[in-house]
């Protein structure tokens, strides 16, 4: 499985009709090419950061859809007023425990890392992050994204509510510090979303 992220720095005051414009005009759009998998959509109204991020199929159908949304990319650019940056992961892994509902709110970490060491992380966000992350009261899912042309990797671990979220985050930092020192990897960024569209229909992959 194949994801490409799109990241705005918007205008925190734009980001209503944002989420407006990608539910109504980005996802049907994206439904309707071949090999996708489904959409979602983070955002921080305090820093105004978005993140889009589709899932397909194939590396060919994720690809090949890339020319089609640059016209909807610049649509975007122009309602957040900010530039949009984009991303392409391959998905390593994905796991859900229970469905995230309304209220729901997202934890991203990125990381880098030696190429090298990409199998050993991948191996031990299975075997040793999602174990732990089950653990806390209200957890809802989680995925492992990598970059292996460069060494990134984005997780990302969704909660039903802000309250769980930010009750998790003592236990979050002690999981991240063991696993980033376990597998090499430097913490480059975290930040906290409210989950404003789930639709992103990515086979289990635990």
């Amino acid at each position: 499985m194949y994801a490409r992220s799109v990241t705005y720095q918007a205008r925190p005051e734009t980001i209503d009709e944002g989420v407006a414009y990608v539910r109504d005009e980005v996802m049907p759009a994206i439904t309707a090419m071949d090999g996708r998998t489904g959409l979602s959509m983070i955002c921080d109204r305090e820093s105004g950061r978005c993140i889009i991020t589709s899932a397909w199929s194939t590396k060919e159908a994720r690809d090949a859809s890339d020319q089609m949304m640059i016209a909807k990319r610049e649509r975007g650019a122009e309602i957040f007023g900010a530039q949009p940056s984009v991303d392409i992961w391959d998905i390593a892994v994905v796991h859900r425990r229970a469905a995230s509902g309304e209220g729901a709110c997202v934890r991203c970490t990125w990381l880098s890392m030696d190429t090298a060491g990409l199998a050993h992380a991948i191996d031990t966000y299975r075997m040793a992050t999602l174990p732990a992350l089950e653990e806390l009261d209200g957890f809802c899912s989680a995925s492992l994204m990598v970059d292996r042309a460069n060494g990134r990797a984005v997780s990302s671990a969704t909660f039903s509510s802000r309250n769980a979220m930010v009750a998790s985050r003592k236990a979050a930092e002690a999981l991240r510090s063991r696993i980033a020192e376990d597998v090499g990897a430097t913490v480059t960024d975290i930040q906290e979303f409210e989950l404003a569209l789930a639709h992103l229909h990515v086979r289990e992959m635990a």
